[in-house]
């Protein structure tokens, strides 16, 4: 059997409100619901559950102190020039570079390939596609929440459940501060 995974961050539920209140203005945009709103530390993939569980235990050595992010701005990904993706931009961050890398080593150390893509902290709020309406006026228009900061104080392994209506993410063990 495999298992799906992922490791991230979850906002507090202010701010996931805060974003959640901005969601509307493109048309057949698929908004993410409050469950589904966290800041990817590293996108694992499918595995097997040998590999599952060697990772969930080796990522216990993964110490970092709390420290503050915030939202800085909106922005989109795109592809061959087509927006599939939009999202709440994090604010550049020395601590939550240092907590990605070692999650990133502990990844890496326990088999996994190493992540080719340059590490881009965001929190996606929609998923575009041929027929969503422009980002543009949603971009120009959308303002930062007020509650934009927040202390993180723990990060977590997710198995995503993938259901016909979006993704179902299931805390699967949750890794506190070392304070």
């Amino acid at each position: 059997m495999t298992h799906r995974l992922f490791i991230a961050i979850r906002p507090p539920e202010a701010i996931r409100s805060g974003l959640i209140d901005l969601m509307e203005g493109i048309d057949n945009a698929r908004w993410q619901d409050d469950d589904q709103l966290h800041l990817t530390l590293r996108f694992v993939g499918d595995v097997d559950a040998h590999l599952a569980d060697d990772l969930a235990e080796a990522l216990a050595r993964v110490r970092f102190a709390p420290f503050d992010v915030a939202i800085e701005g909106f922005s989109c990904f795109a592809r061959r020039g087509r927006v599939h993706t939009l999202f709440a931009q994090i604010g550049p961050n020395a601590e939550l570079a240092h907590l990605q890398r070692r999650v990133e080593r502990v990844c890496v150390e326990t088999g996994l390939a190493p992540e080719q893509r340059k590490y881009h902290p965001h929190i996606t709020i929609a998923r575009l596609n041929q027929s969503s309406g422009p980002v543009e006026p949603f971009l120009a228009s959308s303002q930062i929440p007020v509650e934009r900061r927040w202390r993180v104080g723990d990060f977590a392994l997710y198995e995503s459940h993938l259901r016909a209506h979006g993704a179902f993410y299931e805390t699967v063990v949750r890794y506190p501060a070392s304070e």
